[in-house]
Formats: C-alpha cells, structure tokens, sequence
C-alpha cells in the first residue's frame, strides 16, 4: 500500500491529508485528515509543570492546574513516585491510595495524554516521555520496549541493538517507524533525545508551577514524523516555513527520509488540485454511499458513535438470493465504516448496526474485513465479537477533536439536538399565552406580536383558532417579524387601541404602489398570482403571466394576513413576461411607490421597504 502525505498551511491554519492507494498505479484515496487551528492547538504531549488543586481519595485521581482554563485530570495508576518509581497499581485494596502518593499544593511534572474534550479536563500522566523518528525517551523509566505492531523476528533485533547501544539512564521505546533502522540511526536519535531532556530538566528547574515546559512540535512534524515510513511516496507541502522546519527535523533524526519531502510551488492550491476540500466537507454529512448502492448513517451522541448500514438501491445480483447481497453490502460496509474512522477520527465507543447475516461463515467474513482495514489504523482500537443483536460494539482511542468537532460548532437554535419545535406546535403555545396576555392586558384593546413567519401562517390561517379566541376575549392579535427570527420566538412587541395596532401592523394601506416579486401562480385562479413579504401574502390580479419578475402594483384590499393588488402601467395590457416594460417607466414608478410608502409611519413602513430590497 502506497501513501502519500499532502500539507498545507495557511494563515491560521494548517491542514494535513493522508493518501492511500491500496493497489500500485491504483486511485488514491482520502484516509486520515487533520486540522489545527491558531488559537485551538492540540495540547497532547504537551509536558506541564503544575500544582495539584485537589485529591478526590473516592474517585483515586486528582485535579492539577496546569495553567489552562481547566484543571487537568490525574488518576492514581498515571502517578510516578519522586524516585521514578511507578506508583503500585490499586486494585482489590492493594497499593496505596492517592491522597498517600501526592498532596494538594505538591507542584508535579505532567504531561498531557489528551485534550480536553467537550466539559472535560486534559488527561494528565506523570509518565513524561519525549517522541522522535525511531524512539521514544522516558526520563523516569527503564528498560527497553518495543512497538508491538512490529513482527516478532524484527521486534528481537531492533531490542539487542538498541540494548547495545544506551545503557541509561531512562528508557527506550521502540516505534514502528524503527522497522529496518540501523545502529547509526539509533545513536543519532539517542543523543538528539538527550539534548532534548537536558532542556526540559532546565526549564522544570527554573519555572514556577503552573507553566508549560515542553512544548510538542505543530501538526506537520508530529504527523509525518509519526506516520512517515517508508511505504510512503513522498510528503508534499505547500508552505516554504513548514517545509524547512520539516527537512529540518528529518536532518537531525532521519536524513534518508528528506528527499522524500517536496515543496509544492503550483499556483493552484495544493488541496484543491487533489480534491480534498471536497472530502473535508464530506465528513460532515450523516449518509456515506457505497459503490454497490448501499450506504451508511453516522450518528454522534454523548455517549457513543452510531453506524448504521442500509442496502438502499442494491437489490443484488446474480442467484446468492438475499444472503449474498446483504454480505457484499455488509462487506462494503466494514471497509467504509473504518475509513470513515479514520477520516474523521471517531473515537471512544463505537456501535455498528450491520444488516441481519443468517449464516455465522458471513458474518465471520464481514468481521475479518473489519480488522484488516483496522490494521492500516494507527490509533488503537478494540473489537467485539458480533452480539446476539447483530452489532458490532468496538473502541477506539481517542486522544483530540476531530474534524468534525474543529470545523463546526453547536447550532444556536437546536443546541445540537438536530430538531426544533415545529411552527404548529409554537403557533399553538402562542394561543395560550395570548389569552393570559388578554387577562393581564385589560385596558388594550390589540397587540402586536413578534413571531417567525411560519408561526403567523399557522396562527392566520382559518382554523388556527384565533378568530375564537378574539371572540371570547375580545381582544384582536397582529403579528410581525422577518425569516431570521428563530422558529420559536414569541414576545409583545406594542399594545394600543384596534386602529393603533393595525395602523403599525398592516404593512399597506389601500391605494399604496409597491415594488413586488411575483413568487408563484395563484393556487386557484391561473390568471393571478402571489407575491409574499415575510409571511404576508399579497394576492396579484391578473399577475400570472409575470411569476419571477418584478412589478409595480397597486394595493386594492388589505386584510391582517393578506392583500390584494392589480399591475399598474403597460403590464395591464402586454403579455410579456420577461420584462417588457420601459426601464425609466419602472424606475420613476418603483420611486413613486417608495415616495408613497414613505407617507406612512410605523412599522408597515418598515416591512414594505424591506420587502422592496429583498427582491
């Protein structure tokens, strides 16, 4: 599997795609995309020196102000004792409890294993490691370790050699990166590494907690140094200061690896010419389509991460009968659902909800073509076998926002929920809180309401009953606002005597030339049509012939939800429809039509004027 790494930073903000084409010469595909932000930078790996605020002994972890808006969250099992030593482990009463390990007001050395997601705090471990190319030090440890990810037989090599090659003090880890490294690559990282601690012991010396003391590098280095290896093709970068820092880090750490980074010097973006804006956006739908016409819903909740696969239009080929099309289209599903993983890195709990399998042989298939494409996944994860519901329940590590969660924030309006109240529903809680603004309103006789354009449809319309409730309580209702309110908007905006309101209500007066747009032909008779401003409805005789043009009218009716108007000028007697009018004879009348709305006051001024500029 060939990769490809593409990078590209502007001002504020850099953005990193990884490519992947699973056959030689084949089409490359979007597989990992992230996403940093001025101001919104990941903090894992970050190392802290902080000040322990509090020690919760029932919940065996502790609070520490690192410096940032929340204290970052500790647990006992992440605690290294002042000699190195790793805390004892709790469990079943044995090893010592925390508020024994660590004291409120103890200034301690962190370093940040997550961000801070949604309400919670960074997760902290007193572990503190600084990464390279091939290896990882840790300060306090000991030891050697070795990426797991690496085959036994090369797994064995790479621990003599890197034996051989540091006695101390601190520990190794092997990364998968290292698979092929030589002794010379290793004594070159281990001294960078050195060089790196000795910094990180000075400024812990000399800096008062809370304060920041090692900062990990920006998203260019850290994902090419991370994922870089050597299937890869090349890294191409469109940013000649995120370039040199790369070739930079890779001089110091793996010089075989610099001629594999390429400058992009194009003058069409480097994102737009591979396509992937268009992928970035894509991680914002719920529906991902499958080749074979299925496709999957990607539902997010607090809790957990939903997936669910639907055949759609695949209705399956050839004699397999329905067994063999819901496995093909499960098959696509698992390859797409750990893609799409991938993409947007989704992490914590995941449930996948496959279509039913009768057989055990295909739902084994569906399993095994999940964990492979898995294995090309660098975070770890953990799968579980089908349950007797047909779901797939797995885990992913998840250490940072996603794409997702960077580019978009809460919708205003529905708080993230995806629903809001319907315009009947507030229309409905409107009556009711008419007639206790009748009851406590003794003295008015009319308000006026504000509402969103869709509830005064639905409170106008002839069985809303409105026209009861002025009956019974002998009051009249008139309502304004414009599309921009939100759908749930109800409030008083002016109460007054009947005429009062409906002369600051009514957005016309009878004899009044308005500029209008003619929107739609008249649902029953086909020679006039509708115009609409806000949700007020003006009725054009004669207007059919005209939908989508704009015309000066002259308002014969006005009504609290509708008006009716007839054409002024050529167009009571030309039939074209595309604008035949004299261009000076529209513009003198559209004036006259302001200078004439112009007479009024009030609100219906307003609303015309608005309307006017609309169109």
């Amino acid at each position: 599997m060939k990769k490809t790494i593409l990078v590209s930073a502007e001002r504020g903000e850099t953005r990193v795609a990884v490519l992947e084409s699973k056959t030689k010469g084949g089409k490359s595909d979007v597989a990992e995309l992230y996403i940093e932000r001025r101001g919104r930078r990941s903090i894992v790996g970050n190392i802290y020196k902080g000040k322990v605020d509090n020690v919760l002994p029932g919940m065996e972890a502790a609070f520490v102000d690192i410096g940032l808006e929340r204290n970052g969250f500790l647990h006992v099992d992440e605690i290294v004792l002042p000699g190195g030593e790793q805390a004892p482990k709790r469990g079943r009463g044995s090893g010592r409890r925390i508020n024994e390990l660590i004291k409120p007001g103890q200034e301690i050395l962190v370093q940040v294993v997550k961000d801070p997601l949604k309400t919670k705090g960074a997760r902290l471990s007193m572990n503190v490691s600084i990464a390279g190319r091939y290896l990882v030090f840790a300060p306090q440890g000991s030891g050697v370790g070795v990426s797991r990810r690496l085959t036994d037989s090369e797994r064995d090599r790479l621990r003599k050699m890197v034996d051989r090659t540091y006695k101390g003090p601190g520990g190794l880890i092997v990364r998968t990166a290292a698979h092929g490294a030589k002794k010379s690559d290793f004594v070159r990282e281990i001294g960078y590494l050195q060089r790196l601690n000795e910094v990180l012991q000075r400024r812990t010396d000399t800096t008062k907690a809370p304060a920041l003391v090692f900062q990990e590098a920006d998203l260019s280095v850290r994902v090419l140094r991370d994922v870089f290896l050597s299937e890869f093709e090349t890294a191409i970068i469109d940013s000649e200061k995120q370039f040199e820092r790369v070739t930079n880090f890779f001089q110091r750490t793996a010089p075989e690896l610099v001629g594999g980074v390429e400058l992009y010097k194009d003058s069409k973006p480097l994102f737009e010419k591979w396509k992937i804006d268009e992928e970035i956006e894509s991680t914002l739908g719920r529906r991902v389509d499958l080749p074979s016409g299925g496709y999957l819903i990607i539902d997010y909740t607090e809790a957990l991460t939903v997936i669910d696969v639907n055949s759609g239009s695949f209705t399956g080929r050839g004699k397999g009968g329905l067994e063999e099309t819901i496995t093909k289209v499960n098959t696509e599903a698992a390859d797409e659902a750990v893609r799409q993983l991938r993409l947007r890195d989704i992490g914590g709990i995941i449930v996948i909800d496959f279509i039913d399998m009768a057989r055990a042989s295909n739902r084994d298939k569906v399993l095994k073509v999940m964990r492979k494409a898995l294995d090309a996944d660098k975070s770890k994860s953990y799968v579980v076998e089908v349950s007797p519901l047909g779901l797939v329940e797995m885990t992913r590590q998840n250490v940072t926002d996603g794409v997702r969660e960077i580019l978009t924030a809460p919708c205003p309006t529905c708080h993230g929920e995806g629903v809001i109240l319907s315009a009947e529903t507030v229309a409905l809680e409107g009556l009711r809180k008419m007639r206790d603004i009748a009851a406590e309103n003794p003295d008015s006789e009319a308000f006026l309401i504000r509402v969103n354009p869709k509830v005064a449809a639905e409170l106008t319309d002839s069985d809303s009953g409105l026209t009861e409730l002025e009956a019974e309580t002998a009051k009249q209702f008139h309502f304004e606002g414009g599309d921009a309110l939100s759908i749930d908007t109800f409030s008083v905006v002016e109460s007054g005597t009947r005429e009062e309101i409906a002369e600051r209500a009514l957005p016309f007066k009878v004899g009044e030339e308005v500029l209008v747009k003619i929107d739609e032909p008249h649902m029953y008779n086909a020679d006039d049509a509708v115009a609409r401003i806000d949700s007020y409805i003006v009725s054009v005789t004669g207007g059919g012939r005209f939908v989508g043009d704009r015309k000066l009218v002259r308002i014969e009716e006005v009504e609290r939800s509708a008006a009716i108007a007839s054409l002024l000028g050529s167009d009571l007697t030309n039939g074209s429809a595309n604008g035949g009018e004299n261009g000076a004879e529209l513009d003198s009348a559209a004036a006259s039509g302001k200078r004439s709305r112009g007479r009024r006051g009030g609100r219906g001024r307003s609303r015309a004027n608005q309307g006017g500029k609309d169109e």
